[in-house]
């Protein structure tokens, strides 16, 4: 009918003026404050574009969840096909825009005061050693401390935590029960192991607070990043020239910071100043305005879907909007309808042997039961491609379980509500540890690999009551980060009651 497509094309057009007035203007105008901000250029007048930008892609948000709205609302089955078609793809592209305004708002909230537009703010980075495995990703050992002052950024001071920190006698901050029964109270007491939890925002508060205590500053908020992130962002800056070593580059940069040091600088003290040097090689040139941002956005949101960008403000109100993104370093609080199971690594080697571990998973839905839970099998295979001889004690370290055998503990994050049934380990029945952490129940395996060795545990486990999701059910499969990437394996199945 014509009066269908009438208001098809009025309510086409309406939207189209609305993205093109009021959704695309607030958007360009907080990406040239940031690109101002972070590039050399105006700081202060980049965070001033950006907090007013802030408020009006709220309102964008609002709009565009009334446009789809109202496209919704359409009869499309009579509608002329040249019509129907432009309200499709109008739709198609609500749907694609719609997820991308919630984080760009939060952001415009949150950076302007994160970067010092109300006053200066202190940052405590930590970079994470991969070759020697912690849940999150590896050892924290070098740090940084940035300033931001109305959007300048600079650092003012450089440390590694064996030096500048060291250990306590005695827990720096009360530890929860559960977590310390877990992990030992050394979560609490030594830099390098705040880690071995999982749970980003108790490390950030312990080491922290452990910095507070060593050099008497309180610092804002405490970020966490590898050598894999840094090698995706020089993807993006080009090399970085670093002192006492060639320069640094995309496909270098991990082999270089995770294994030719050790074999190339023999002693600590000089790794550490040559880690240090590095970071602030990176860091000089992210804030220069010698590359282009089009290729690190790309490359800062690889880093941070693999959990290799972490962040947590001192800020109650910050912290509170920074748990709800990806860089949070947290499990879900609830698993809704999709069930997460949590596979984090830590080192029991005392050595740097991460460099040489593979890993893989899978996470296969099993049958339901009649209290709407249903069984979930995870597999995780583990190898060691390392050496039998030639590596430095540097990269030996400890050796608690042996010379050139690596051995990891292996925690299994259960999901909200679910329990283990069996487990077996490269075939045969295993006993495991077990814990609680956040409200989840832990299962806890050693693995120990000899050069060319490998182990696979299997688990077999049942979910807590599930609501009845969709057509389709595929559970959530989280784990530590590692020197490359896992190789996953999620399978989908009907949904119970289906």
């Amino acid at each position: 009918m014509a009066g269908d497509d009438l208001t098809a094309v009025g309510a086409v057009a309406r939207i189209v003026d609305d993205l093109a007035n009021r959704v695309l203007p607030p958007l360009l105008d907080a990406a040239g404050g940031l690109q101002s901000t972070f590039t050399g250029g105006d700081g202060p007048h980049g965070l001033a574009a950006v907090s007013a930008a802030a408020p009006k892609i709220a309102a964008a948000e609002a709009l565009v969840r009334a446009a789809q709205d109202r496209l919704a609302a359409l009869d499309r089955g009579g509608l002329d096909p040249r019509v129907r078609t432009a309200v499709e793809r109008l739709d198609d592209g609500l749907r694609k825009v719609a997820p991308l305004l919630e984080p760009v708002a939060r952001a415009a909230r949150l950076l302007p005061a994160m970067l010092g537009a109300a006053g200066p703010r202190t940052y405590l980075v930590l970079f994470q050693n991969l070759a020697e495995v912690r849940a999150t990703g590896g050892m924290m050992g070098a740090y940084v401390v940035l300033r931001a002052d109305k959007g300048a950024v600079s650092i003012v001071e450089q440390g590694a935590a064996a030096t500048g920190i060291g250990s306590f006698p005695t827990p720096v901050l009360p530890l929860d029960p559960d977590q310390e029964d877990l992990h030992t109270d050394r979560l609490g007491t030594y830099p390098a192991d705040v880690n071995l939890t999982p749970d980003f925002p108790t490390a950030a508060a312990l080491y922290r607070e452990m910095y507070r205590l060593r050099s008497g500053r309180a610092v804002d908020g405490v970020l966490a990043t590898d050598p894999v992130a840094l090698a995706y962002l020089l993807q993006a800056t080009g090399p970085v020239d670093v002192a006492g070593g060639p320069a640094l580059t995309g496909p270098t940069a991990v082999r270089r910071l995770l294994s030719e040091v050790y074999l190339t600088i023999p002693d600590q003290p000089s790794q550490d100043a040559f880690f240090a040097g590095a970071a602030k090689a990176v860091f000089e040139k992210l804030t220069g305005a010698a590359f282009s941002t089009t290729k690190l956005v790309p490359a800062l949101r690889q880093a941070a879907q693999e959990r290799r960008l972490l962040a947590w403000s001192a800020h109650p109100q910050e912290q509170a909007e920074l748990a709800a993104t990806v860089f949070a370093g947290t499990l879900p609080a609830e698993d809704g309808d999709r069930p997460t199971v949590g596979v984090f690594l830590n080192d029991g080697t005392g050595a740097k042997l991460g460099y040489y571990m593979t890993r893989e998973a899978s996470l296969v839905p099993g049958e339901c039961l009649e209290d709407g839970s249903r069984h979930l099998r995870l597999t995780v295979r583990l190898a060691s491609n390392a050496p039998r001889s030639g590596l430095p004690r540097s990269v030996l370290g400890l050796g608690l379980a042996g010379e050139y055998t690596i051995r990891t503990n292996v925690m299994v994050y259960l999901p909200s509500g679910g329990a283990p049934v069996d487990a077996t380990q490269d075939g045969a029945p295993v006993d495991y540890g077990s814990g609680v952490e956040l409200g989840r129940t832990v299962a806890v395996f050693t693995v120990d690999l000899a050069p060319g060795g490998s182990s696979t545990l299997e688990l077999n486990l049942i979910t807590g009551p599930l609501p009845v999701p969709g057509s389709a059910f595929t559970p959530r499969l989280l784990t530590t980060p590692g020197i490359g990437p896992w190789t996953l394996r999620l399978q989908s199945a009907e949904a119970c009651g289906k």
